[in-house]
């Protein structure tokens, strides 16, 4: 079982790797990764131009068990918000902000799927 949740670790680790890849190679600034607060977890906070963007990344090996943003719940988008308030307290964030998602599926090949704006 360890074996497995190691597997299940490292393929989300992947998967926020190749996300910040794609955000940079659009021209995002990385602001944070992995930011918490209480049970929460921000994925990664970016900037482009004067948008703050909180991403949730999802990763899937393959589309066989539904597609990885198929799996953001609404609990999971409560809880986003809530970390994300803290952050724009923290920062004193006084201009917009959009939540993303960013589903990556590894095989049979790499598709990196940007949902913008995905939480309304």
């Amino acid at each position: 079982m360890a074996s497995q949740t190691n597997a299940h670790i490292r393929t989300g680790q992947n998967g926020e790797q190749t996300a910040a890849a794609y955000l940079i190679e659009l021209g995002y600034t990385i602001l944070q990764r992995n930011y918490r607060h209480k049970r929460a977890e921000i994925d990664i906070i970016a900037q482009q131009d004067d948008v703050l963007v909180f991403v949730e990344v999802k990763t899937r090996t393959s589309a066989t068990f539904g597609y990885p943003e198929m799996a953001v719940s609404t609990k999971k988008e409560v809880q986003l918000l809530a970390a994300a308030e803290e952050y724009i307290y923290q920062t004193g964030w006084e201009k917009e902000i959009r939540f993303d998602i960013i589903a990556i599926t590894l095989s049979p090949q790499l598709e990196v799927h940007h949902i913008m704006d995905a939480f309304h």
